[in-house]
């Protein structure tokens, strides 16, 4: 199955955030069976949300996003199509989310939207991760 066919707006206004901020304008997805991943915090193995550590909490998110995609047949981060971060304080965990996006998959721009909110499900969290996911190639990068 050919994979999903993203758009970067190359010669519009919007390049400029697609290659700042490592993510794709719109994505055109194959006919196939697709994975919505719930919000994944920035838990650890043992359940720990480290109050103390921001970027810490966005690695751990990214972890569990990538686990629950794997757990679901795909694999990983390569495979999402789609990105919601929630942030309780993005101007401080949102440069630890863009780095990890560049680490795990440099090559590859979801379609991604942040968003600001004033608390999430538990108040020690400073991020949730929303991924939507769907087994492709790689074509259409």
């Amino acid at each position: 199955m050919p994979g999903p066919k993203y758009s970067f707006d190359v010669n519009g206004p919007s390049n400029w955030w697609s290659e700042n901020y490592h993510y794709a304008q719109s994505v055109t997805l194959p006919v196939g069976p697709i994975v919505k991943c719930a919000g994944q915090g920035g838990w650890d193995g043992n359940r720990f949300i480290d109050t103390t550590n921001p970027a810490k909490q966005v690695r751990c998110a990214m972890e569990n996003v990538d686990r629950v995609v794997r757990e679901a047949g795909l694999r990983g981060w390569e495979d999402v199509f789609l990105v919601r971060s929630y942030h309780t304080d993005p101007m401080e965990s949102l440069p630890a989310l863009l780095e990890e996006i560049n680490r795990r998959i440099p090559e590859h721009r979801p379609i991604w939207t942040a968003i600001g909110v004033k608390t999430l499900a538990g108040p020690e969290m400073v991020i949730e991760i929303e991924v939507e996911a769907a087994r492709h190639d790689g074509q259409g990068d």
